[in-house]
């Protein structure tokens, strides 16, 4: 059976996000793996928009725990750092036992990434400076690939070959 990979990401954002989520699926195909999409959730008409968030955190959280594995898209997203939804996911999936993947990984330090006048932000606030591409709690915690989602799939399939 193949290895059931959730597909996190800012991705549900962008402009075709289904189209997206079908080519990332199709990608995780070709390596073997089966791709998870939150898109690929059927939520109910609800009473208001808060309910709609909380029913599509219901069923995103039951794609996850469903999975083996988590892919997740960790390029910049509105900012300097990945999406916060993504990074719940990911921080989900660690506490849940699963790997997680990231891809979009910068080939350089997060202190490189920030603009900084010794160590300091614009407002005074320290930037991490570990070496690491990402904030400690996800370098540490996942498996880094700078590259594509293609990339990443290609260490995924010798990871679990």
């Amino acid at each position: 059976m193949p290895v059931r990979l959730y597909l996190a990401g800012p991705d549900v954002f962008r402009p075709q996000p289904a189209s997206h989520g079908e080519a990332l699926k199709m990608l995780c195909a070709e390596f073997g793996f089966t791709g998870l999409y939150p898109l690929d959730n059927a939520i109910a008409p609800q009473a208001d928009g808060r309910a709609t968030a909380a029913e599509i955190y219901r069923q995103n959280i039951a794609l996850i725990d469903s999975a083996d594995a988590v892919i997740a898209n960790v390029a910049d997203f509105r900012g300097h750092e990945p999406d916060s939804g993504t990074c719940f996911e990911i921080g989900y999936a660690i506490a849940r036992g699963k790997d997680v993947w990231c891809y979009n990984v910068p080939a350089v330090p997060l202190v490189e990434q920030v603009p900084n006048i010794n160590g300091n932000d614009a407002d005074g606030w320290t930037v991490e400076d570990f070496g690491l591409p990402r904030n400690l709690m996800i370098a540490c915690s996942c498996h880094l690939v700078v590259g594509d989602a293609r990339e990443c799939l290609e260490c995924m399939r010798a990871h679990y070959a």
